[in-house]
C-alpha cells in the first residue's frame, strides 16, 4: 500500500478554532486511558541520557498527547524532567490543564510553534507523538534537519499504520465519542451539538484517522528519510515496538546527536 498526501480536517487553518479544539479534547479523552505509548518509555529514556539532558521539548501536542502519564513514568529515572508542550495551533485551556495535573513536571509555550522551524530557545530532546505523518516527506525531512541543525536529539512515535487492519479499526474508534463525550471536562455544551446532533467530531475521527493510517510512514520510508539528511555523526534507531494495550505496533525514529566532549 503507497503513502497518499492528504489532508486532514482538523489541521487545516480553515478549520474552526472551537470545533478544532472539541476534537483535539476527544482524541485525548479516548487515547489517555489506553496509556499506549507507556512501552517506547526506555526508548524516551536513552534518547534523554543520550542527550545529557532532562528537558524535552514535544511538538504538535494537540491536547498533551502521552506526556501526562509519561513523565510520571519517566521521574524514576529523570526525576528532573520537564516537559514543554508546544503547536502551531495550541489549545492552551487543554495544555494548560496538563500542565496543572503534572506537578510542574509540564509547562507549555502559548505561542505558534512551527515544528520544522523550532525556536533556538527551546531546547531538549524533541518528541512527536502520531503527527509525523502530518507533513509531506519534503517537511517531515524538514523537522528532522532542523533538530540536527540545533544539535538536538529527536524522538518519533507514530501509532497510526499503512495496512488494511489499521484502517478498519477507524471505524469503531469513530463510534467512541458517542460514548464517552458527556464525561469530558470541562462540559461545553458545543460538544453535544458536535457529536450528537450535527456528528461533525465522529465524521472527523473516521475521516482524519482513515487518511493518518494512509500518510504514515513505515520504517522503509524513515531510513530513506535519514539518509538524505546532512547529519555527520547522528545515530538513528528506526523500527517498531510492540505497544501496550493494542495490536497495533508504534513505529519510531530516533536521532541521537554526537557525544559533545
Amino acid at each position: 500500500m503507497r503513502r497518499i498526501q492528504f489532508i486532514e480536517l482538523h489541521d487545516q487553518p480553515w478549520f474552526p478554532a472551537s470545533l478544532r479544539d472539541d476534537v483535539i479534547d476527544a482524541l485525548q479523552f479516548g487515547l489517555s486511558p489506553l496509556k499506549a505509548y507507556s512501552s517506547i518509555a526506555p526508548l524516551l529514556h536513552d534518547a534523554l541520557d543520550s542527550s545529557r539532558s532532562q528537558a524535552i521539548v514535544d511538538m504538535c501536542s494537540g491536547g498533551g498527547g502521552p506526556w501526562l502519564y509519561l513523565s510520571r513514568m519517566l521521574s524514576g529515572k529523570v526525576p528532573k524532567i520537564h516537559v514543554c508542550l508546544t503547536d502551531k495551533y495550541p489549545n492552551t485551556r487543554a495544555l494548560r490543564n496538563i500542565s496543572a495535573a503534572s506537578g510542574n513536571r509540564i509547562s507549555f509555550s502559548p505561542q505558534s510553534v512551527d515544528a520544522m522551524n523550532v525556536p533556538g530557545a527551546l531546547k531538549g530532546v524533541r518528541t512527536m507523538f502520531t503527527s509525523f505523518h502530518h507533513f509531506s516527506p519534503q517537511r517531515a525531512r524538514a523537522i528532522l534537519q532542523n533538530a540536527v541543525d540545533d544539535g538536538q536529539n529527536i524522538a518519533i512515535f507514530e501509532m497510526t499504520k499503512r495496512s488494511p487492519l489499521t484502517i478498519a479499526l477507524m471505524l469503531p474508534w469513530a463510534l467512541t465519542p458517542f460514548f464517552f463525550t458527556p464525561w469530558i471536562r470541562p462540559f461545553r455544551w458545543s460538544r453535544l451539538l458536535w457529536t450528537y446532533v450535527i456528528p461533525v467530531v465522529p465524521f472527523v475521527f473516521l475521516f482524519d484517522g482513515i487518511v493518518s493510517c494512509l500518510r504514515s510512514y513505515r520504517p522503509e520510508d524513515l531510513r530513506e528519510m535519514v539518509k538524505k539528511l546532512t547529519a555527520a555523526g547522528y545515530q538513528w534507531q528506526i523500527g517498531e515496538q510492540s505497544a501496550a494495550g493494542v495490536e497495533m505496533p508504534i513505529t519510531y525514529l530516533i536521532g541521537c546527536a554526537p557525544a559533545r566532549p
